[in-house]
């Protein structure tokens, strides 16, 4: 049956190389494929505490990652069969580039100006505070924000710009700072209180 095989492929010009290949980069981009979207999907759970990723989100990045790694296959199949995908490779690898530019280019404005928006609501330092990022050590004065940056100017006269959603991510430090939290406000109107004379201090006599 083998030779019958043989002879027949031989015939119709079909050759048993590709064919062992296709099968061969099948089972290889199976246990490829499922191996990334296992990565893929822990990264984004382990990622989802600080970022706050939503469970759909993950579920959509993980099957277009899929989705990609199987296009990219079938590319490859039709290359091993003998047809030209130079083109398609290079319409690929083009919009590839262009969506990933994009996505770090509005990822970074918007999580600036959602920082932003929480450092105007929350308020953990004002214009003219110094304010110290750890454990850089980036220290400088703040004397303007916008949606995108925070201003410092450092003891020598330059200028840091730096991004809103730093101070989410790092520790800092606020110097000169004249407010108080109310335990602290409370704590002192506590202590500076004049004290209430004890009943036995006030029974007693002169002599």
């Amino acid at each position: 049956m083998l030779d019958a095989a043989t002879s027949w492929a031989a015939q119709h010009g079909l050759r048993w190389e590709p064919v062992i290949a296709s099968i061969v980069l099948l089972l290889i981009a199976t246990f490829g494929v499922l191996a990334v979207h296992r990565v893929v999907q822990r990264v984004l759970l382990d990622m989802q505490p600080r970022f706050g990723f939503s469970y759909e989100s993950i579920a959509l990045v993980t099957r277009t990652v899929g989705g990609v790694l199987w296009f990219v296959i079938a590319l490859l199949l039709l290359g091993s069969w003998g047809v030209s995908v130079s083109g398609v490779w290079t319409f690929l690898v083009g919009a590839i580039t262009l969506i990933g530019v994009a996505f770090i280019a509005v990822w970074a404005m918007v999580s600036n100006i959602t920082a932003s928006v929480f450092l105007a609501i929350w308020r953990p330092f004002r214009l003219g505070e110094t304010v110290e990022i750890l454990p850089e050590s980036v220290k400088g004065r703040v004397v303007d924000r916008n949606l995108m940056f925070t201003v410092l100017r450092e003891e020598a006269g330059t200028v840091l710009q730096v991004p809103n959603n730093l101070f989410f991510q790092k520790m800092f430090r606020v110097s000169e700072a004249e407010s108080q939290y109310i335990f602290e406000a409370l704590e002192n109107q506590r202590r500076h209180a004049p004290q209430a004379p004890t009943p036995q201090a006030s029974r007693a006599g002169p002599g």
